[in-house]
């Protein structure tokens, strides 16, 4: 049975990518004028990549908890109109001179400074609405704090290099750093704390100006996580704790030597013996954030790709996932919440039967239509209505850079394909496919709205360094860029039926 996303449009902008003051993106007023443009651009989804703490190399698709939310968001004026932190505190620290980026060194240099003076400040810990969250999350967050404290108590390395004892999470380790580390786990608590208050907020602003937030859940977790430390029996590890074999794909038409993503793998024999509880747990938390969950790697759900720890790609093999057995498990846990399967890459009989059953909606990109090294259903004369159409995602180059590696030929095409004269007509072209289409759902990355080059690429996969970095500078999103777009929901039946005539 299909499980459709009512017709409509949206932009594809991570939390850290809004303009800010204090160097990331937050859940402060710029989030809010945010959703206003999105109102009166006749939009209705939002969508935003993973919004876990980041580890290193500040991918949000590498995370320490895949419950936790991450405190580079916590707006800091919010935190200076409860008089928790003094503006003086915030403003005389540098957080990066270029409104377009982010440094993520001053982010973890100065954004823990800042909030522990608001939690030594608060009060908030003594309040009912306090105790009641940390009972609520009381699974995962008393492990995740603890794994934090820990992390800072053994200078901040991976939990495979702490000590046994606490590595191991024997009863008495576990018993003796909780006592060593109480405050510090408090912190780490109450950040949480605030973060999902936060979080609640602007998600209900949202929806109540008919805007649905689509969030992302990768299908794996990373290594270093309090997920892998705390539950090792669900993963593919040795008796040492070390992975057996982890995460990636074979070599494909963009990758010649394939991809090894180091995450550990699931043990899904064992997880099946709890009917799957972990996953029902993340999807019901995931429900509670989003209104539409985007199940990042949806293709290993129904086939695997697993690589020996210490191989490479090309020594991996495919392996059978849970299937329909783990389908069941996160439609019950979704409530009212929808699913969006990301089936983009190599996808498998397996994955495209999976795809059928499941009713979800899948993904089509634009860019991957006009390149010559893929032979798909991308074009989108092809699209039913149940799927969501993409300029491109954040593993791809901004239009306008997807233009200038084209061939000659493909470019050709596709100025053929959409009746264009230049580049810059080309994009608005391409976007205006998108709407047009017979597909449910648009989502357009901000960069592509924008008209920007690759110097906007929000990441490039298989690199380290410069990802994750882009921002929407103040007032880019303009009345210009609004009116545009809500022409175009007008035209194409996709206007938010909530906004202002």
């Amino acid at each position: 049975m299909e499980q459709r996303l009512t017709r409509g449009a949206g932009i594809l902008l991570p939390i850290s990518s809004l303009p800010s003051p204090h160097g990331i993106g937050t859940f402060g007023k710029e989030a809010y004028d945010f959703v206003d443009r999105l109102k009166e651009a006749g939009q209705m989804y939002w969508q935003v990549l993973p919004i876990g703490p980041t580890s290193y190399g500040d991918s949000p698709y590498q995370s320490f908890s895949t419950f936790a939310g991450n405190p580079y968001f916590i707006d800091l004026d919010m935190l200076v109109d409860e008089g928790l932190i003094e503006k003086s505190a915030v403003d005389s620290i540098d957080w990066g001179q270029l409104e377009y980026d982010i440094d993520y060194s001053k982010m973890y240099n100065h954004r823990f400074a800042i909030l522990r003076k608001a939690f030594f400040k608060s009060k908030e810990m003594q309040t009912e609405e306090y105790h009641k969250f940390i009972e609520d999350n009381k699974i995962w967050l008393d492990d995740y704090s603890l794994f934090m404290a820990c992390k800072d108590y053994f200078g901040q390395r991976e939990w495979l290099k702490w000590d046994d004892d606490i590595k191991m999470r024997k009863p008495e380790a576990v018993k003796y750093y909780k006592a060593l580390l109480k405050e510090k786990i408090e912190f780490w608590q109450y950040v949480q704390y605030k973060f999902f208050r936060q979080w609640k907020d602007l998600k209900e602003y949202a929806n109540s100006n008919g805007i649905r937030i689509i969030g992302d859940i990768p299908i794996y977790v990373a290594m270093d996580s309090s997920d892998v430390w705390a539950d090792p029996e669900y993963y593919q590890l040795d008796d040492d704790l070390n992975p057996i074999d982890v995460a990636g794909c074979p070599p494909d038409a963009f990758y010649e030597f394939g991809q090894k993503w180091g995450n550990p793998l699931y043990d899904w024999d064992e997880m099946e013996k709890t009917d799957f509880s972990w996953w029902k747990r993340r999807v019901e938390a995931a429900a509670d954030l989003y209104d539409v969950i985007r199940i990042d790697h949806f293709t290993g759900i129904a086939k695997y790709y697993a690589i020996p720890a210490d191989g490479m790609p090309v020594d991996g093999e495919y392996r059978t996932g849970p299937g329909e057995k783990l389908i069941e498990v996160i439609n019950d846990a979704a409530g009212g919440a929808k699913i969006i399967a990301e089936d983009l890459g190599i996808t498998t009989p397996e994955a495209k039967n999976l795809l059928v059953k499941s009713g979800y909606p899948g993904m089509k990109v634009l860019e991957y239509a006009f390149d010559s090294r893929i032979s798909n259903g991308f074009l989108p004369h092809t699209y039913n209505q149940n799927c969501v159409v993409y300029s491109g995602t954040h593993d791809n180059e901004t239009l306008l850079g997807f233009f200038n590696s084209l061939s000659e030929e493909s470019l050709q095409y596709l100025m053929d394909y959409t009746s264009s004269k230049d580049t810059l007509e080309l994009a608005k072209n391409v976007i205006t496919l998108a709407y047009e289409s017979a597909a449910d759902t648009v989502i357009i990355q901000m960069q592509d709205i924008l008209m920007k080059d690759n110097k906007a690429r929000m990441n490039l996969p298989s690199t380290i360094g410069r990802n994750w970095r882009w921002r929407l500078k103040k007032d880019e999103f303009n009345d210009g860029v609004v009116e545009g777009l809500r022409k175009l929901t007008d035209v194409y039946g996709r206007t938010n039926n909530l906004v202002v005539n």
